[in-house]
């Protein structure tokens, strides 16, 4: 079994990195996981064989350090982690009083030290939004953990609030806008980092890869 965690792992020296949301998904064994692997070794496993994956957990509940450090110490050197802030936050209707919630959930997942990626605040379609509670909060985001460069990935999946205004915002405090391919949440391409995060939401329940073979060669 050893050897199928001998893949080449991720370097520093990747520009573009291909990742998955979340590593715990029962359609996926006996497909992507392979035969009788068991499941506390899923992500060591899933680390080996992509370059990032999309923490899901943190959107839903708090983890604790050890749980960040565990997975860190699971995964290969050269790998990234991105994550979902929590929706305690993204939900609040008074954003910028969310400072102590937001330090601490960077506090925390900064164990992850090198291996923590881009940390993606997502917006829910019907989420009111304040221009000057939503530029508040941006301006009062903190930039580094650990003496490492934070990078800010804003999803906002209402329609209504997508505007020039916002994307400057953005592009002012260099926070990627995620380009996401989907039939359901709005979709815009505009570089306001230094880096991009894309999303691809079209699969298919009914396809074992997830999207026809077609598809994935292109």
């Amino acid at each position: 079994m050893d050897d199928l965690f001998s893949a080449a792992a991720a370097t520093g020296g990747h520009t573009i990195r291909v990742g998955i949301g979340g590593w715990v998904y029962a359609p996926w064994r006996d497909n992507f996981y392979p035969s009788g692997l068991v499941q506390r070794r899923e992500l060591e496993y899933a680390s080996r064989h992509l370059t990032a994956i999309e923490i899901n957990g943190t959107y839903y509940g708090t983890q604790k350090p050890a749980t960040y450090a565990k997975w860190r110490d699971e995964t290969p050197t050269g790998f990234i982690f991105s994550a979902k802030a929590p929706r305690r936050i993204t939900q609040s209707k008074a954003l910028a009083r969310t400072t102590a919630q937001v330090e601490d959930f960077i506090g925390g997942i900064a164990e992850l030290d090198d291996k923590l990626g881009p940390l993606v605040w997502q917006f829910d379609a019907g989420t009111r939004l304040d221009h000057d509670d939503f530029a508040a909060f941006l301006s009062a985001m903190p930039t580094h953990a650990r003496q490492r460069r934070l990078r800010h990935v804003l999803d906002v999946r209402d329609a209504s609030f997508i505007s020039p205004a916002l994307l400057a915002m953005a592009r002012s405090h260099g926070m990627a806008m995620v380009f996401t391919d989907s039939t359901e949440h709005p979709s815009y391409a505009d570089l306001t980092a230094d880096f991009v995060y894309a999303r691809l939401m079209r699969s298919q329940s009914a396809q074992a890869n997830g999207y026809p073979a077609l598809q994935l060669d292109q």
